[in-house]
């Protein structure tokens, strides 16, 4: 007798993949430990700590606004545009952060 999963369990799920996701930071900070002075240019990734911290909170918040879109929205329509605007607003801050796309004092990268 087959038994269906319940919408909790699915959504439960995917949050824990969401944790996960976010915890594979962990894994890419030790990474760099490790290869430090072994980049493409040879003089390693300049990634600091707190370019983790920073990283890691917007991919857990990007993770966490889309997974309460797929809870509370039903259209499926409606679901795919909400996720895929998170997904340009977090790609475009990631951008602005990393190289300074739109040049914003304070704010903007290198």
């Amino acid at each position: 007798m087959k038994t269906n999963q319940s919408p909790t369990n699915t959504s439960n799920k995917r949050l824990i993949g969401i944790l996960l996701g976010a915890g594979l930071l962990l894994m890419v900070l030790l990474m760099l430990q490790l290869t430090i002075g072994t980049g493409v240019d040879g003089k390693g990734f300049n990634w600091k700590l707190d370019d983790f911290i920073v990283f890691g909170i917007m991919v857990f918040g990007a993770g966490l606004l889309s997974e309460f879109v797929l809870r509370k929205v039903r259209s499926k329509k409606n679901r795919l545009l909400l996720c895929g605007i998170i997904l340009l607003i977090f790609l475009l801050v990631w951008m602005d952060l990393a190289v300074g796309i739109f040049n914003i004092p304070g704010f903007s990268g290198s």
